[in-house]
């Protein structure tokens, strides 16, 4: 992070009193962040010799640009961990990451579980907090082959990874986003999803501060906060994934809210371009859709000049120097629009997972494309489709029910603005189909299959459960966390657990 570091101490100098951080504790200038990143920076020097990597509880506050730019005065890596994480989920991160100092607040570092030995040198740093550390020698960041930031992917089973970006990936993918809405200096942007993610951390906190304006920061999700917050400061682009994004046109009195904002940029989930109309109309803002990815950050992206088929219909077109390519399944690029899987190269391409201190080189084709692990078409115009991680079914009596399918026929009734189809057991057909639904009106079993009768959506294909509810299963990134909708709703409908998820 020495380049933003240098950028911020430059920016100080010139504007000290020009706002860098909006958040629940107020207003913070240039010149406070930076004094303060200084202070920290100073710490680390004392207890550290050479440049360190860093854990850090990645708040949506002041203290972590703070904290960050302190890494990049001492030439650092920083890897943002939750304070919600488990201690199970930080002791994996230790593993992975082998840091020479953590930073977090107290109570923090109590929830985390760290062991006084590991990280016997302690000072009190960010008006608060504690910095924590090994002193003596680093382990130094050549180790980590031009990485400066880390974070834990979200939503994965098993062993979470952890993912190595260089400096120069974030820039690029910030510096290609701006370009893309149109964003100007000093234009606010709100950093409305958590800072532990590789993307939030890019475009929530070192786009905006690339740009200098101000970084409007929400410190956990309420819907009702978000509207006010981007309303009351005049919030010019954010990004959230689609379940936020549409959750906001729900909002009581949201409607021409968000009429300041170039664009609202929606990406990492299942969307419906109808869901999505709906809901831009109602707020007063554009969307436009994109697919990204930890690994190779927001690779993709609309324009807010394409019309409203391409902007919510696709995932738009690669950055500029980023290449997509559709691959068969013997992993040879496919012509024309036929569905692959999709692989990417670029600059904004990963260094690798962290594993034992030091990144695991990605696993690449022979000339350099990384595969995604999603399904995809490149549609005539130069436009990409994805179409999922992998073809979800549902298997009724021996039929097969596209469940992406299912979704988006539901989701295009009026008054839906989200849907979760997912198998619920049945001892005599195997599986059912039962649609989690968010709308604004009561919804019940006959309404949605006599609007699904209406689109011509054939009579097999129609759940045959459907449960209202007020929102949809989130990991902390505020994607569809599809298994816990999966349990969800086999509570919901009564079904029996499956014989092999039954406790011994």
């Amino acid at each position: 992070m020495r380049e933003l570091a240098v950028q911020l101490e430059q920016r100080a100098a010139s504007d000290p009193d020009g706002l860098a951080v909006i958040d629940a504790s107020g207003e913070h200038t240039w010149g406070e962040i930076v004094a303060t990143a200084r202070e920290l920076a100073a710490a680390m020097e004392d207890s550290l010799q050479g440049a360190p990597t860093v854990l850090l509880q990645a708040d949506n506050t002041w203290r972590t640009l703070a904290a960050v730019v302190a890494v990049g005065m001492r030439g650092g890596l920083v890897a943002v961990v939750s304070r919600h994480a488990t201690s199970g989920e930080c002791r994996l991160a230790l593993e992975d990451v082998r840091p020479d100092a953590v930073v977090a607040s107290v109570e923090t570092v109590e929830h985390w579980a760290l062991v006084d030995a590991e990280f016997p040198a302690a000072c009190p740093v960010l008006h608060g907090w504690t910095l924590r550390s090994r002193p003596g020698r680093t382990g130094g960041v050549e180790r980590w082959e031009g990485g400066v930031a880390i974070a834990m992917t979200s939503g994965s089973t098993g062993r979470p990874k952890c993912v190595v970006q260089s400096e120069s990936a974030l820039r690029y993918a910030g510096a290609a986003t701006i370009d893309a809405v149109g964003l100007l200096p000093g234009d606010p942007v709100a950093a409305l999803v958590p800072l532990s993610s590789v993307a939030a951390l890019c475009f929530g906190l070192y786009l905006p501060a690339m740009l200098g304006g101000p970084q409007v920061c929400l410190d956990g999700w309420k819907p009702e906060a978000a509207v006010e917050v981007m309303e009351r400061h005049q919030v010019a682009w954010t990004m959230l994934v689609p379940t936020m994004a549409l959750q906001l046109s729900l909002v009581p009195g949201s409607d021409g809210t968000l009429r300041a904002m170039r664009a609202m940029t929606v990406g990492g989930g299942p969307m419906s371009a109808a869901a999505l109309e709906r809901a831009e109309r109602s707020l007063g803002t554009r969307f436009l859709r994109v697919f990204g990815m930890s690994e190779c950050l927001g690779h993709t992206t609309s324009l807010p000049s394409d019309d409203v088929a391409t902007r919510l219909g696709s995932d738009g077109r690669p950055f500029p120097g980023t290449e997509v390519r559709i691959a068969g399944p013997d992993g040879r690029p496919v012509a024309g629009a036929e569905v692959g899987h999709a692989q990417v190269r670029g600059p904004s391409l990963f260094v690798g997972y962290a594993r034992d201190g030091r990144p695991q080189p990605p696993a690449l084709t022979g000339d350099g494309f990384l595969t995604t692990g999603d399904l995809a078409r490149v549609n005539a115009d130069g436009t990409l489709n994805i179409l999922g991680r992998e073809k979800q079914i549902i298997i009724r009596g021996g039929r097969n029910i596209d469940i992406n399918e299912v979704e988006a026929a539901v989701a295009a009734l009026p008054d839906i603005a989200q849907v979760c189809v997912v198998p619920v057991p049945d001892e005599m057909l195997g599986e059912r189909a039962a649609a989690l639904v968010v709308a604004g009106t009561r919804q019940t079993l006959d309404d949605v299959r006599a609007g699904l009768d209406a689109a011509g959506v054939p009579k097999f294909k129609w759940p045959e459960f459907v449960i209202q509810v007020s929102d949809l299963p989130q990991n902390r990134v505020g994607k569809l966390n599809r298994s816990e909708a999966i349990s969800l709703a086999r509570r919901l409908t009564g079904a029996p657990t499956p014989p092999d998820e039954e406790s011994p």
